[in-house]
């Protein structure tokens, strides 16, 4: 099985739409890569803030210690994330699971509980957004949150938009940033998993693919907001390179025989086809090769 591509950058966004972290390894989990999406920022009503409405989160940066990506690290009661923002003191939050329980949070679909990280925080992120907030984490003991099972049933997520993992490759972003007046780098699409080494929107076409030992599912071509527009290193939004994309990559150009939705497409959403038996060693690194095993022969028989 000869590899079509290799993994080039790994991606985790702890914090829903705060900024991301590059990784060189990341532990897998089956709702997505360990600590990706496990916070969110809520109004006072429990519903998710994100850069569509706050432009101001992509200034959020998240640190976390560097042992917590090993396999089987278990945090104590020293582990800690910071949170840093222009004009803010640095936020520590503690590894260790909150105590208290929040009701009535929502992202998207799904409402259920989460756990309440506090006073402190809540103050941090209230002060920053000029609004009252609140950091909530995904209580996994107490709630699943299914994706659509049109897609992958029986699969979860935390707090990511709609699947646990996405994939780009390195050939599509330079494929747009040829159309581009201005290129854009990679954190404007805030994959998981950037692969380098195959033809532009190869993975448009990928059902099946295996990363090192590991299997996963292409279930979904990911259908694009407006936070690629947002300038990642300001917080201000533009028009490109959606612009661009509805030139190229819009469900009319890619899938002439369906009804228009008025979607753009940039990369690949995935899920891990977990399998309890194969014990320990599910890590995904930077330098994996990726085989494919299973594709559809063109980009409108793809799921979208």
């Amino acid at each position: 099985m000869e590899a079509t591509a290799k993994v080039s950058s790994i991606f985790i966004y702890p914090v829903k739409s705060c900024r991301g972290i590059s990784l060189s390894q990341a532990p897998l989990t089956p709702t997505g890569f360990r600590w990706d999406r496990n916070w969110l920022v809520v109004n006072y009503r429990g519903r998710a803030y994100t850069q569509r409405v706050e432009p101001k989160l992509a200034l959020v940066e998240i640190e976390l210690p560097d042992e917590a990506f090993s396999e089987g690290w278990e945090p104590t009661k020293n582990s800690f994330m910071k949170i840093k923002a222009p004009g803010m003191s640095v936020l520590k939050i503690s590894l260790m699971k909150p105590s208290e329980v929040v009701e009535g949070v929502s992202v998207w679909e799904w409402s259920g509980s989460a756990l309440d990280e506090g006073a402190e925080a809540a103050k941090w992120f209230s002060d920053y957004l000029g609004k009252p907030s609140k950091l909530v984490r995904f209580n996994a003991a107490s709630e699943t949150r299914l994706i659509d099972p049109n897609y992958a049933p029986g699969h979860k997520t935390m707090f990511s938009d709609l699947f646990p993992f996405m994939l780009i490759s390195q050939g599509s972003l330079d494929a747009l940033n040829q159309l581009l007046r201005e290129p854009v780098p990679i954190n404007r699409f805030r994959p998981n998993i950037l692969v380098e080494g195959c033809e532009p929107f190869s993975e448009d076409l990928w059902t099946e693919i295996k990363i090192s030992k590991l299997s996963f599912e292409g279930v979904k071509l990911c259908s694009r907001c407006k936070i690629p527009t947002i300038n990642q290193d300001t917080g201000i939004g533009g028009t490109e390179p959606n612009e661009t994309l509805k030139k190229i990559r819009s469900d009319r150009v890619l899938r002439p025989d369906t009804k228009p939705q008025g979607k753009i497409y940039f990369g690949q959403n995935l899920v891990w086809k977990e399998n309890p038996s194969e014990g320990h060693g599910k890590i995904v690194n930077v330098g994996d090769p990726v085989s494919v095993l299973k594709k559809v022969s063109s980009v409108a028989e793809a799921a979208a």
